[in-house]
């Protein structure tokens, strides 16, 4: 969309976004400053969602967005100039034209979009806990499964994998002070138990919360191939930013789940991406809808964790932009760090509402033109109260403007149109088909039938350092998996511990213990350092 006197398109620095008494404008070397754009149900937040996108796109910015209604996905499709579209174009001085863009579709479910899956390992004991809704001591549990998986090379890949090392750590009254030879995973329980108590009713309810999560078809999250998020951050061919679509109609039926997997996403994207500083443009912009459901019940210390991935994700040239209804949703701790703001209308037809919309006007700077209270209020279907950073990253006054129409379609694409996207995507093929590789499910199975693989892969009796960093090569260069893939648990040990193997391969076995950052003694898989969410650190 380009304007008749090209003062209002577009430029390289910055997003045409509104016009009223003053353009609005989105400066793209501040949008990693992130933002939120709230508003009752029906007032515009999508299309203005939309407008953002498609601005954030044309820059060469890839775009992630949920799509809770289906209506998102026409910025795959060309724009229609209905006759509101063009009138409203007009009456900003704009002609418009239309115009679509690269899309992705992503779908945790399969159906609509592209596979994504993470691995058990991947998504980390605090954001699993989450997920299921554990408490303080199912928790704990939770994070000594863990701990016993990475000290034990149990890769943690799906579900099955997690049930059958959960049935590992629990007691066995049945062989109370059997030893290792008569119980294969002797080894195992004893570590477990070197933690705390670990009680079978605990276990089992873990248990039966992943049976819970496995109904809402949880277990089509974890899996491999796990989603490379560099997939993400891809500009076609004529250099605009891909914009990806999680399709999310479905996955809104578990909330807990859509919120915990959109705060994996970001604290991968936290963990994976380098230092970058300021930059001209952001390297990826994240819009998470519905973000309320982020925090609802979130206990303290998570919100902590939540708080300084948001804080410390801009450096990364990362820009946030949460969607939800009311700006009394977000914790003030996250609220502050939200520097562009765009607020449709509010209702006030209780205390509540009443005192969200008082809440808002004062998050914005003042115009002495505006009686921002009262505006919120007044706002019709397509205008909102918008601020931007600008300058030296101060705010700019609010402004009442009409947001502009999108240049794409607006409203749901059709599921043949859907098909032929699908069909012409670059990563069509990567993630399609889910791949069952060796991991903690195969490798207790093994242990339990009492075959050799069980007698060397304990790594805690007889074998000593040089058993250990047999365990880790075995990991390394796929001793102990089948042919043609990489498992979860390859990839990691790979990756986490490149150094440490460089150094092994060169028979310099003493920097070893300072590597992993343990003594020698020590377990080798305390190299399986944890990120800030609980996430595995892979750099």
């Amino acid at each position: 969309m380009a304007s008749s006197d090209n003062k209002l398109a577009d430029t390289d620095e910055k997003i045409f976004i509104g016009k009223g008494e003053q353009a609005a404008w989105l400066t793209l070397a501040l949008a990693n400053r992130h933002g939120l754009v709230t508003g009752a149900t029906g007032t515009g937040k999508t299309v203005s969602l939309q407008v953002m996108a498609e601005g954030f796109a044309r820059a060469g910015v890839p775009v992630f967005a949920a799509d809770i209604k289906g209506d998102l996905s026409g910025i795959s499709e060309v724009g229609e100039a209905k006759d509101f579209i063009v009138k409203r174009a007009q009456e900003m001085g704009l002609t418009f034209q239309p115009d679509q863009f690269s899309t992705v579709f992503w779908d945790v479910f399969g159906e609509q979009g592209h596979p994504v899956r993470a691995t058990i390992t991947e998504m980390g004991p605090l954001l699993l806990a989450r997920m299921l809704d554990l408490n303080d001591v199912q928790e704990g549990v939770l994070n000594v499964a863990f701990r016993v998986a990475d000290e034990n090379g149990l890769a943690l890949i799906d579900m099955k994998d997690l049930r059958a090392l959960l049935d590992a750590i629990a007691p066995d009254g049945s062989k109370k002070g059997a030893d290792e030879g008569e119980d294969p995973l002797a080894s195992i329980r004893k570590a477990a138990q070197s933690y705390g108590n670990v009680s079978k009713a605990t276990v089992g309810t873990i248990q039966r919360q992943l049976l819970v999560l496995e109904n809402q078809g949880g277990a089509k999250f974890f899996g491999e191939p796990a989603l490379t998020l560099k997939d993400f951050m891809r500009t076609d061919r004529d250099g605009r930013g891909m914009v990806n679509i999680l399709v999310a109609d479905k996955l809104m039926q578990s909330p807990r789940l859509y919120a915990t997997f959109l705060l994996w996403m970001l604290s991968e994207l936290f963990e994976e991406l380098p230092e970058a500083g300021d930059l001209p443009k952001p390297k990826l912009v994240f819009f998470f809808d519905e973000a309320h459901l982020l925090f609802n019940d979130a206990p303290k210390a998570l919100m902590d964790k939540i708080e300084q991935v948001v804080r410390l994700i801009r450096s990364k040239g990362v820009g946030v932009y949460f969607v939800t209804q009311n700006p009394i949703d977000v914790p003030d701790k996250v609220l502050a760090q939200l520097g562009n703001r765009v607020q449709h209308a509010l209702r006030a037809f209780t205390p509540r509402d009443q005192k969200a919309v008082a809440a808002a006007a004062q998050t914005f700077r003042p115009n002495p033109k505006l009686d921002t209270a009262r505006v919120i209020m007044e706002l019709a279907k397509g205008e909102a109260l918008v601020s931007f950073l600008e300058g030296g990253g101060t705010p700019s006054m609010v402004e009442r403007v009409m947001v502009r129409p999108p240049s794409a379609r607006i409203g749901p694409i059709t599921p043949e149109e859907r098909k032929a996207i699908m069909d012409a995507s670059p990563v069509k093929g990567k993630y399609d088909t889910a791949i069952d590789a060796e991991s903690a499910y195969e490798i207790i199975q093994k242990r339990l039938a009492g075959g050799a693989a069980s007698a060397e892969g304990s790594g805690s009796e007889g074998g000593g350092i040089l058993g250990e960093i047999g365990a880790i090569a075995a990991a390394i260069f796929g001793t102990n998996v089948k042919r043609g893939r990489l498992s979860t648990g390859q990839v990691i040990a790979r990756n986490v511990t490149r150094s440490v193997t460089d150094k092994v391969v060169g028979g310099v076995v003493a920097d070893l213990g300072k590597s992993v950052g343990g003594s020698v003694g020590g377990s080798i898989g305390r190299a399986l350092v944890r990120g800030a969410l609980g996430g595995l650190l892979r750099r």
